[in-house]
């Protein structure tokens, strides 16, 4: 399994917030359908989904949005959701709330990978959209990295100078104000634009 490479779409268990007027649970769901069906999109690698937080109460609702076979399971942190890829010579960890995410974004982080222990793609906020690693996972790594890990934490506690790849930006869905960062030209995201048009 040397050469396996699996991305892993990471789902919080409840949301956190929504456009007014949307359920907060539709809303997590969409954005979470939207990234998937990027990520599934994606040629010569795996997908998995791991849901975070919470009770496994909502592995279902997620399973119901993924294509047969694709894994789902419960993990406590993004490191977890990559243990539980199983074996693998590469993993990617995306959160669920880039649902216009170019897939090529991803290709990216995997070929940094090749030199580097951590490869990011940054948002626009400060955070992290994607997180890719090497496993097994460099000890240097703290066991607390997140989607919220910024990367002057990343740059501070790296070991070595090109242990960290910074790919291309992108953003995340975080609250109302990110929505004018979606391009209604752009194909995809259908999801997502069915909740915000209402339907």
């Amino acid at each position: 399994m040397e050469d396996r490479r699996v991305v892993v779409l990471v789902v919080p268990a409840e949301g956190t917030w929504a456009p007014p007027g949307r359920s907060m649970d539709a809303w997590r769901l969409a954005l979470a359908e939207d990234t998937y069906e990027v990520l599934a999109s994606l040629d010569r690698v795996e997908v998995a989904v791991a849901v975070i937080g919470g009770d496994q109460s909502a592995l279902p609702g997620i399973a119901a949005l993924t294509y047969p076979g694709t894994p789902v399971y419960a993990a406590g942190s993004v490191l977890d959701a990559v243990a539980k890829a199983g074996p693998a010579a590469a993993v990617v960890a995306v959160s669920h709330d880039a649902p216009d995410l170019p897939g090529l974004l991803i290709g990216k982080l995997f070929r940094a990978l090749s030199s580097a222990d951590i490869a990011v793609c940054p948002s626009e906020d400060g955070s992290l959209v994607a997180i890719g690693v090497n496993v097994p996972v460099a000890p240097w790594v703290s066991v607390d990295l997140g989607f919220d890990t910024g990367l002057a934490e990343l740059e501070r506690t790296k070991p070595r100078r090109h242990a960290v790849a910074v790919g291309p930006g992108w953003h995340r869905l975080r609250s109302g104000g990110d929505l004018a960062r979606l391009d209604p030209g752009l194909e995809g995201w259908d999801a997502t634009r069915s909740i915000l048009r209402g339907a």
